[in-house]
């Protein structure tokens, strides 16, 4: 299973304003591979509050206390997980249900 995605399909490269993405190599990546840079706004942390509530989840429901013996386990066991995520686990903020079937129940 390659669940590789090429730089070059790769269109814009959004972060927050921390320092590690202060970055000259970073920056020379970008502009190799033609990728737009977008920023959060100075002093907004909401800009990018639904990505970290996502890595928050994954680091303490699939992360923690773990150890992947390969590359290969840890992306197996990501895509299980986010399968789950997304069509099995319910969602107090979607009405108790997963993701999918609140879509699917969205455009009834």
């Amino acid at each position: 299973m390659n669940s590789t995605i090429p730089l070059s399909n790769i269109q814009l490269f959004h972060t927050d304003r921390g320092s590690e993405f202060k970055n000259s190599n970073i920056d020379e990546i970008l502009k190799a591979f033609n990728i737009r840079r977008s920023l959060s706004k100075p002093g907004c942390p909401y800009d990018n509050a639904v990505a970290e509530a996502t890595y928050k989840i994954i680091k303490t429901e699939f992360i923690r206390g773990r150890k992947f013996e390969s590359l290969e386990q840890l992306r197996t066991e990501l895509f299980d997980y986010i399968n789950w995520y997304n069509n099995r686990r319910i969602h107090g903020s979607l009405g108790y249900l997963s993701p999918v079937d609140y879509r699917l129940n969205m455009s009834i």
